[in-house]
């Protein structure tokens, strides 16, 4: 077993009966083709079942905790702490993203920071951590790390790296933002979009997400950091 996963339960105080159920869910599959003589299984069935147990535990805690809530209001609710850019949030402060298994080509080419990458890896430990605990420890465990992160509107307080990037170079007088839908991916039901963010001409960053306001706000993201580094240096 991976030493890392060993530190990753001693982090979450959490044990795990099949700790091989844990590294799965942190191997992508970038790792098992590189290492396919060592039969590692990467994380994506994981993710599959992660999703659905994700989805069926916040929409348990939504629906017991707003009683006076539509059915509207909490399938919002559920989307704002179920999509790609809550679920990076999550993993990033949990520090997932140093834990996982990944080939060389996607090492190289900074798959550990990759927002979908960090989704996918969160969903994956969800799924592995009910396969091992059942219901119950999931449920302890996005009350502990990710359920007291909600504001009192139930909504996760996640980063508008737009907003940011927005008034970071208001302050400056930089210039004009401007954001393009470049590509969209997958079928329609697992529609990926593909969005550039321009700052006059040039291109600041891409992001990727499962609407275009998430691979919008993974350009902000991406567009920031740029700056703010290229401000330090």
């Amino acid at each position: 077993m991976n030493r890392n996963i060993k530190k990753l339960q001693k982090k979450l105080d959490i044990s795990f009966q099949h700790p091989m159920l844990l590294q799965q869910a942190f191997t992508h599959s970038s790792y098992v083709n590189e290492h396919r003589m060592n039969k590692f299984q990467d994380n994506e069935r994981l993710e599959f079942l992660g999703d659905a147990v994700l989805e069926l535990t916040v929409s348990e805690y939504l629906y017991n905790k707003y009683k006076n809530y539509s059915e509207g209001e909490l399938t919002k609710l559920r989307a704002s702490i179920v999509c790609e850019p809550s679920l990076v949030e999550f993993a990033q402060s949990l520090g997932f993203g140093s834990y996982v298994l990944l080939g060389k080509g996607e090492e190289m080419t900074g798959g550990r920071s990759r927002p979908a990458l960090l989704a996918d890896v969160f969903e994956a430990f969800i799924g592995a951590l009910y396969l091992d605990q059942g219901l119950e420890a999931v449920r302890h465990f996005l009350k502990k790390y990710v359920l007291c992160k909600l504001n009192n509107e139930g909504k996760p307080q996640v980063i508008d790296f737009k907003t940011q990037l927005q008034e970071y170079i208001q302050q400056r007088s930089m210039g004009h933002l401007s954001y393009r839908i470049i590509d969209e991916r997958g079928p329609a039901h697992d529609r990926q979009f593909v969005s550039e963010v321009y700052m006059n001409d040039a291109m600041l960053g891409e992001g990727m997400g499962r609407s275009k306001k998430e691979s919008e706000q993974q350009a902000a993201s991406k567009a920031l950091s740029k700056l703010t580094k290229a401000n330090k240096e």
